[in-house]
């Protein structure tokens, strides 16, 4: 894996009062507005256009009598995919992200769920990974962050060969990705005619970084940005992020933003905790509002 640098469990204690979390969401809708008026006379390249017409698993009210898929996988573009997890597995029902370039591919986040027999994830990733000299494809498993519910899955790639798993702690991270002024700079994965960009967004979690894909002009916003609860534990640096997030995007086409999660039903409200999502908001609507 080439890195380029230019320059436990999940605590969840910091939930902000909620005229802040207003606030915030409005800075998030803000932040995407500003990035296509930026970018809006900019030449870039076309990214690689993909679909999201996809009616994502909501669960169910008594997850014992409807059984269904632990995992539901869809294809964004040929080598774009989203993995949702149910949320009868798991509450949090995580989303996961694999992008496979010529040489490599990345997996971002391993989900909520440890058990290979509930939650078939290792099992999946490589009947979707190509082959290449008769063997798969290298993959490299990163994370948003270190918070349980995107790491649990890591067991499973950990004896698997041409596997590489980023470490979760900071300096692991700091290390990795090559970060010698954290939170500044950005890194960059190259998976082959595709590059991912690394940008720090420290805020939800201080290990919390958020991805840009080169070839679909998608940013992969984890926990830092959501449709749903804004969990901040630290403002001062979350607020830097955002605005770190909004330089970064000046250069880019931003086609969409994607988070770990959806939390909130398409009027805008939070769902309650527990297994039944029903009238989820769009996984995209961050983007879409502005």
């Amino acid at each position: 894996m080439k890195v380029f640098n230019r320059n436990g469990p999940r605590p969840r204690t910091s939930l902000l009062p909620s005229q802040f979390t207003c606030v915030c969401w409005k800075v998030a809708t803000g932040m995407a507005l500003s990035a296509f008026l930026l970018t809006a006379t900019l030449a870039w390249s076309q990214p690689v256009p993909g679909s999201l017409d996809v009616h994502w698993n909501e669960g169910a009210s008594d997850c014992s009598a409807t059984p269904q898929e632990a995992l539901q996988v869809h294809q964004y573009e040929p080598q774009t995919f989203i993995l949702r997890q149910s949320p009868c597995a798991d509450f949090e029902a995580n989303f996961i992200y694999l992008l496979i370039g010529s040489d490599k591919a990345l997996l971002i986040d391993t989900g909520a769920v440890a058990d290979p027999k509930a939650m078939p994830l290792a099992k999946t990733i490589l009947e979707l990974l190509p082959d290449k000299d008769h063997k798969k494809l290298p993959l490299l498993v990163a994370h948003t962050h270190r918070h349980l519910d995107h790491r649990a899955g890591d067991p499973q790639f950990e004896s698997l060969p041409s596997v590489q798993i980023v470490p979760i702690d900071l300096e692991g991270v700091r290390a990795f990705y090559g970060f010698n002024n954290w939170p500044n700079g950005t890194a960059h994965l190259d998976l082959g005619d595709r590059t991912v960009d690394v940008i720090p967004t420290p805020g939800h979690n201080k290990t919390h970084i958020a991805f840009y894909d080169d070839r679909t002009g998608i940013l992969f916003s984890g926990d830092f940005l959501l449709p749903g609860r804004l969990l901040i534990d630290d403002a001062a640096a979350y607020h830097e992020s955002a605005l770190r997030v909004v330089d970064f995007l000046k250069t880019r086409l931003l086609t969409h933003i994607l988070g770990g999660h959806i939390e909130l039903n398409a009027a805008g409200r939070a769902y309650r905790f527990g297994a039944h999502r029903v009238g989820e908001s769009r996984l995209d609507s961050l983007a879409n509002s502005a």
